[in-house]
């Protein structure tokens, strides 16, 4: 599979802010990092939904993200609007940072970019190991559904900065629900003065039933909330659809 660190750079992390098609509400986040106190770090920041949101109204939140060209976008947006960010240049599974948080958290589905089970073992690891005694993690996970045949080349495109035309379409996508993977080939295209440049990357998902879930949770030291461990578009018995959020803490910690 690919690597995210390495998915985004160049035209994709400049074509990532103008050619997406929704940002993150920022509050839900905001109210979970008021309930938990800070500090607060963010997994998968990117280019700062919604990191620089949250530093906007005063909390201490810091961000994490494996694509340096993400950060930079991040570090020049927060620049722009004279916010003040600390962001590190780290995998989630690799994680090693010199503070524990009150609040961990990821803003949508990031970690399911983590190519199997035990690189998301190793990232549920780190998690654990940067969360103070009494701190919670927020980590949403999404079920792919498949993208329909109909959306295949469909061309979405958005200005740059600099006048040039940015394009982006999926040009093919395979599913494996054994492996619980779908991978989808991306095509991103910058056109400028009848110059056109293009790239193709693969874009790979694995997912999670909600047992598989628990099971690593569990193997890394942590546990889910009771009563708070799923969230969203689940199924009736709590199995395997939508959208899956999982608030953890350290295994054996009081939850009242």
């Amino acid at each position: 599979m690919a690597d995210a660190a390495d998915f985004y750079t160049g035209i994709v992390a400049e074509s990532y802010g103008p050619l997406k098609s929704f940002s993150p509400d920022p509050e839900p986040y905001a109210d979970f990092v008021r309930e938990c106190g800070g500090p607060a770090l963010e997994l998968g920041c990117g280019d700062g939904d919604p990191l620089l949101a949250l530093r906007r109204q005063g909390l201490d939140v810091e961000g994490v993200d494996s694509s340096a060209d993400m950060l930079e976008r991040c570090r020049e947006r927060a620049a722009r609007e004279g916010l003040t960010v600390t962001v590190h240049h780290q995998r989630m599974e690799e994680l090693r940072l010199d503070r524990r948080f009150r609040a961990v958290f990821l803003a949508g589905p990031t970690f399911n970019l983590l190519p199997d089970d035990a690189t998301a073992e190793a990232a549920l690891r780190r998690v654990r190991a940067h969360l103070t005694d009494d701190g919670t993690a927020l980590i949403p996970l999404h079920i792919p559904a498949p993208t329909p045949a109909e959306h295949l080349g469909a061309v979405r495109t958005a200005p740059a900065a600099d006048g040039a035309e940015l394009r982006f379409s999926m040009v093919s996508e395979e599913r494996d629900e054994d492996a619980r993977t779908q991978t989808a080939v991306l095509r991103y295209e910058r056109r400028l003065g009848g110059e056109s440049t293009v790239v193709e990357r693969a874009w790979a998902l694995h997912w999670y039933r909600r047992s598989d879930f628990e099971r690593l949770a569990a193997a890394a030291g942590l546990a889910p909330v009771p009563d708070t461990d799923a969230d969203g578009d689940g199924d009736g018995d709590g199995e395997d659809t939508g959208l899956l959020t999982f608030r953890l803490r350290v295994a054996g910690a009081a939850t009242g």
